[in-house]
């Protein structure tokens, strides 16, 4: 439910319904305000509005959060991205989403240039068989010795990933995960008592190109979509950290957990 309500396809069908039946007899302060808000709606389904606001989610990670070179003896955790169906087996990896590959590709390439440390996969989902159990068997083939992956299957969002971690890993962890979903795991992790750097995966930016950049398209509503989930979920993270009450639940969507 959350998704549609960020989705801005769904701010365009309530714009026109909002303009159908008021426009007529609307006073000129609010004919100009549903012009504004008409054109914020059509920037956000351009490539322009869509990036514009992944770059202000991803530049959120400081510089000083990120994994250095001096991190390389510290263990990895990877955050699952999701599945797009139940898995079948613990090979099943079309039952992955692109997401989840590209977060444990990122992780198996961090680890290959450093010293070889345990890899911990969080993430459950909702079917039998968890996110992370296919992760890990997928890890093996890319060459990473099962006694140095760990599986956390009961998790279903970042926020719970982080506190099943607490106590069985040190302080000093290396988070991986798309740099866009990296602001929430920060929080996470370090509401879990965790001093966590980061290390993106992947990133959604992409920067200006063609006359394609300023016309709306299904892609740009996506990460549009995407961007604004992920600052709502940083806000809530955060007022949760400060005990605010449990917060609204980030679970699995374009983005992942």
């Amino acid at each position: 439910m959350l998704h549609i309500l960020l989705s801005p396809m769904t701010w365009a069908l309530l714009w026109v319904a909002g303009a159908w039946l008021t426009w007529r007899r609307a006073r000129v302060v609010w004919r100009m305000a549903l012009g504004a808000a008409g054109i914020a709606i059509v920037l956000l389904c351009t490539p322009l509005g869509a990036n514009a606001l992944i770059r202000a989610v991803e530049s959120a990670t400081p510089a000083s959060a990120r994994c250095s070179a001096n991190d390389a003896s510290a263990p990895i955790v990877v955050l699952a991205g999701g599945l797009q169906d139940a898995p079948r087996a613990a090979d099943d990896y079309i039952a992955l989403t692109p997401s989840s590959w590209r977060r444990l590709r990122g992780a198996v390439e961090l680890w290959r240039r450093g010293a070889p440390v345990p890899i911990t996969i969080a993430g459950g989902g909702p079917f039998a068989i968890g996110e992370s159990t296919v992760l890990a068997r997928l890890a093996q083939d890319w060459g990473v010795p099962a006694s140095l992956l760990h599986a956390e299957t009961k998790s279903t969002t970042t926020w719970e990933s982080a506190m099943a971690l607490r106590g069985s890993l040190p302080p000093r962890v290396r988070v991986v995960s798309s740099a866009t979903h990296l602001p929430r795991a920060r929080v996470a992790f370090e509401a879990a008592g965790f001093a966590p750097c980061l290390a993106a995966s992947d990133s959604l930016y992409v920067p200006m190109g063609s006359v394609g950049y300023f016309l709306p398209q299904l892609s740009a509503m996506q990460k549009t979509q995407i961007a604004l989930y992920e600052m709502l979920g940083v806000a809530s993270y955060r007022w949760r950290a400060r005990g605010g009450g449990r917060g609204p639940q980030a679970g699995a969507g374009s983005e992942g957990r």
